[in-house]
């Protein structure tokens, strides 16, 4: 019997600012670009709960963001705090979380600095693997101050969703023989790979729910989405035979970021860019290492499909610059018909340092 974990930290940056800053307790917190009076240029990376109920949100424009804020401060309601991140905090305290995580687990696929998905298989029935979750969810308060929520279910597809449903610090445990009727009623957005795009290709037959789009047959489904359409038959059904992807790699050191929301927008993709290759030199500065010589991006579509490119430059360096040089320059060619013809939307986005001495 399979069974996957999907631990998600609930608004992890602005949870992390209001644990470590008193005075942002219980007020709402976005974390990002300086907004500069709604002239800023940059873009939301996180907001707490409190912030998403004004509509702040990850990858929205700063400006918007604070507008938002405006409106609702005007409105007689709590200001928001704007924050700008530590990201290297955040790493090092990540790296604790799934150390946390690997006193329990011997399998597990770090997602982002704030997820990860993880194997319970050999607790041997749900029971036991919902037991080892809220062991996981108890160390991680203890420890670190910051409330997790976790999805259990018997593949990644149900476990990711399941983690969606409880939050904050929930625990979600779908079984096998339930997880069909488990994703009926909800959006068909919450498939993922099911973008804007498709959602309005499917409103146009009427299709809202899970449950709707199950009335297709696999056939129409790929006259849709094409080669996609039979693996999304699969996933309205519950059924995915993903594996869970070990990334440990010698001599290496790379982060990477699933979005909330696909995005297409080349301002927000270049700001994150920057900020993840940030964190990533943040976490080489701390590190045995001198130099590096690789530069590697990683790049996720929309519909799931996985671009890995590499530059080797002549010589080892050690500086800031060069690395999100190296990684806008190797990302240039998705914005056109080089790498992306189709003008997907993107998913996840990810930085590695390579050949390390």
């Amino acid at each position: 019997m399979r069974i996957i974990g999907h631990l998600d930290m609930d608004a992890f940056f602005a949870s992390v600012e209001e644990r470590d800053n008193p005075r942002f307790t219980g007020r709402p917190i976005a974390v990002g670009a300086d907004p500069k009076g709604g002239r800023g240029r940059g873009v939301v990376a996180t907001a707490n709960y409190k912030a998403r109920e004004y509509g702040i949100r990850s990858a929205l424009p700063i400006s918007t963001a604070w507008k938002y804020a405006e409106d609702a401060r005007r409105a007689g309601k709590p200001a928001v705090v704007f924050v700008e991140g530590h990201y290297e905090k955040y790493s090092e305290i990540s790296h604790r979380i799934m150390e946390i995580l690997a006193r329990h687990v011997s399998h597990s696929e770090q997602a982002s600095v704030d997820e990860a998905y993880f194997d319970l298989s050999s607790a041997g029935s749900y029971e036991a693997a919902e037991r080892i979750a809220q062991q996981i969810k108890a160390e991680i308060k203890a420890e670190e101050r910051l409330t997790a929520s976790i999805g259990i279910g018997p593949n990644k597809l149900i476990a990711k969703i399941a983690s969606d449903r409880q939050k904050p610090d929930g625990l979600t445990v779908v079984r096998e023989a339930d997880a069909e009727v488990f994703l009926e009623p909800l959006s068909i957005r919450t498939i993922p790979g099911v973008g804007p795009k498709t959602e309005e290709q499917f409103k146009r037959l009427k299709i809202v729910k899970i449950v709707d789009a199950k009335k297709l047959s696999q056939e129409a489904l790929s006259k849709m989405m094409g080669k996609w359409g039979p693996e999304l038959y699969r996933k309205l059904r519950g059924r995915d035979d993903a594996p869970l992807i070990e990334f440990w790699e010698a001599k290496s050191i790379g982060e990477q970021e699933t979005f909330e929301r696909d995005i297409s927008d080349p301002k927000i993709l270049n700001t994150l860019l920057k900020e993840l290759a940030a964190e990533v030199y943040g976490r080489f500065k701390k590190s045995n290492f001198k130099t590096y010589k690789t530069v590697t991006l990683v790049v996720r579509f929309a519909d799931f499909t996985t671009r890995n490119r590499s530059v080797t430059l002549a010589k080892p360096v050690d500086d800031l610059q060069t690395l999100q040089f190296q990684a806008m320059r190797l990302f240039m060619p998705f914005f056109d018909a080089r790498e992306n013809p189709k003008k997907k939307a993107f998913r996840l986005l990810g930085v590695r340092l390579e050949k390390l001495s």
